[in-house]
């Protein structure tokens, strides 16, 4: 596969960005009427160029009018490289600064320096305009470009040197890992095939035939054939300029500014947190002030919150968040430009640290200036902190790209907020057995209040079954207790209790009631029929001793005779049909027996 390389031009208007391409590529982007009436560009234009080293170079004409510098971003967005063009006549103009300051926001951190016209100017002029450029370009991430003499015109000069210097470029490291997206930054119709759209691919790949999704608004479409720098292809993959035909939509529903994604993959956002440069040049913006976000292709006004000032201060670098007016699709790292609402000027950019935070009151600025902090010098954990218990799902954590993060119940948490749940959970069940010190341990569905209703349940199981492989605490059938507890029973408990167990002993098996004793005692009744010392049989306590004997008499006389007769079990006990009824129930619920009509046989083994 040949490797490809994404140029945009950059440059005030009338400095021959347009001329330039079509002296290399023999294509002029002024396509339309327009445009070719008035001599300037009005929107992006795209050609390309196969060099014979096998690389492919896409080029990406801006317009360069004051006004149409969010145009210019949007071209901006996702370039290997800029190609500077300056007029030797005119020399460094106000948009020549904007557009290197825009390139530097936007992470575009090499390209060359077209020097234009210099057929139109004499050697002092030439000589002056290499020394404006060189004073222009100090400090910035194009500093030390090669500074290109170049003409357009009847007889183009030093485009063989353009060449060779865009040669020696190096594509930008390509996203493949993250989900598939391409921001729009066109859309037409085409003769014979329908709605089409163009944008660099942002990250991952695309195959044609896919069902895709529009975001921010969500309508569905499928790709019904993709093109490459013209060429027919299966597979789109980052980095390359993309032409995708559209299925199922029309060209009215499309937009630059919209983002083609796998459906279910990218969620839209309106809340971002991130790092910001204000420029030097850009007036003192207030706290609270609204601002134009401009990221990808997409432009939205946004509320704006400094996290570690109460101002954007020029020259200064700052943590903000900013609240969208609309959702827009962008990922960790993506760069972005603020421009003022009005009167329009370019303010400052920077990173996208957290597409998807949480609004922020002024009392959490420091915790959150210090997450930020954290996440810039790498530490990507701090997003499952911010996640807090709510965690984050598998498709949440690939798009922070921590797809090995652990996880508990299949969602990732923080270890931290792992620690914190497991506090809570134990201190919980210590409140608990202080609530109810006679009881054994608490159902498992009992403690799950609070904080744990609101975790998935396989989180809450895993989460039990932590604390219990750890030693913490343990299971008892359906129930569980801490390691720790035991029940301690004061004297009198302890005589109430060998009172009642031995009067239910000398009651062998006409028990008493008990209901009675279940409104006298509960707690120490309950401690007796957990232990098996005491059983429930119907309405009745009887002691486990007699109920053993019983047991054994039964397999006995089931092994002589085969059936037990109610005229046996009368003779064996002794006992009315009051006591009788329940005892013989009891028997077919322990497997001693089965009723087969009137009798009872041996179940089958």
């Amino acid at each position: 596969m040949s490797e490809h390389l994404i140029i945009g031009t950059a440059g005030h208007i009338d400095h021959g960005k347009t001329s330039l391409i079509e002296a290399i590529t023999g294509v002029d982007l002024d396509r339309l009427p327009e445009e070719r009436e008035r001599g300037i560009t009005i929107t992006l234009g795209f050609t390309h160029l196969a060099l014979d080293s096998g690389r492919t170079i896409s080029f990406i004409d801006v317009p360069g009018h004051e006004r149409l510098v969010r145009t210019m971003i949007s071209g901006a967005t996702g370039l290997d490289a800029a190609m500077l063009c300056v007029s030797a006549v005119e020399g460094v103009m106000p948009q020549t600064r904007e557009h290197l300051a825009i390139l530097e926001l936007l992470g575009v951190k090499q390209g060359i320096i077209a020097l234009t016209m210099t057929d139109l100017v004499d050697e002092e002029m030439l000589e002056l305009a290499q020394m404006d450029v060189e004073e222009a370009i100090e400090g910035t991430s194009l500093e030390g470009s090669p500074i290109l003499l170049t003409a357009a015109g009847p007889e183009p000069a030093g485009i063989a040197a353009v060449l060779t210097a865009l040669q020696a470029l190096t594509p930008r490291h390509q996203d493949s890992d993250s989900p598939f997206r391409l921001p729009i930054d066109r859309a037409f119709v085409r003769r014979g095939f329908g709605t089409v759209i163009t944008g660099t691919t942002r990250s991952g790949s695309i195959t044609d035939g896919a069902e895709i999704v529009i975001l921010p608004e969500g309508t569905r479409a499928r790709i019904r054939g993709i093109q490459v720098h013209g060429e027919s292809v299966e597979q789109a993959l980052s980095g390359q300029r993309t032409a995708i035909n559209l299925a199922g939509i029309e060209r009215e529903d499309l937009a630059r500014g919209m983002t083609l994604a796998l459906p279910d993959t990218l969620p839209p956002a309106y809340i971002l947190d991130a790092r910001y440069h204000h420029l030097a040049e850009a007036p003192e913006i207030p706290h609270d002030s609204r601002v134009r976000l401009l990221v990808g292709t997409s432009e939205v006004m946004a509320a704006l919150s400094v996290l570690d000032d109460d101002a954007l201060r020029p020259g200064q670098s700052h943590l903000i968040q900013l609240r969208t007016d609309a959702p827009l699709v962008s990922l960790p790292r993506d760069r972005f430009v603020l421009r003022r609402e009005s009167p329009v000027q370019t303010l400052g950019g920077g990173i996208l640290l957290d597409p998807w935070g949480s609004r922020l009151r002024r009392k959490h600025h420091d915790d959150a200036v210090a997450q930020l902090t954290r996440l810039e010098s790498g530490d990507k954990n701090v997003f499952l902190l911010r996640a807090g218990e709510a965690g984050l799902t598998p498709q949440q954590a690939a798009l922070y790209a921590l797809s090995d993060a652990p996880s508990l119940g299949g969602l990732h948490l923080h270890s931290e907020v792992v620690t914190r749940l497991r506090q809570t959970l134990m201190d919980s069940l210590q409140q608990w057995h202080a609530a109810h010190p006679l009881a054994a341990g608490v159902g498992r569905r009992d403690l799950r209040r609070g904080v744990f209703q609101r975790l998935p349940e396989r989180v809450y199981i895993e989460l039990l079954e932590s604390l219990a492989e750890a030693g913490a605490l343990i299971f008892e059938g359906p129930r569980l207790r801490a390691a720790d507890f035991r029940i301690q029973l004061s004297p009198a408990q302890e005589k109430h209790m060998a009172d009642l167990t031995a009067s239910v002993l000398s009651a062998k098996l006409e028990g008493p009631r008990f209901d009675v004793h279940v409104k006298e005692i509960p707690e120490l009744l309950q401690l007796l029929l957990e232990s098996g010392v005491l059983v429930r049989v119907g309405p009745h306590l009887v002691h486990r001793a007699p109920l053993s004997t019983l047991k054994a008499q039964v397999v006995a006389l089931l092994a002589e005779k085969g059936e037990l007769q109610p005229t046996d079990f009368k003779e064996m006990t002794g006992l009315s049909r009051r006591f009788a009824i329940p005892l013989l129930e009891w028997l077919d619920a322990q497997r001693v027996t089965v009723r087969r009509g009137d009798v009872r046989v041996a179940p089958a083994r």
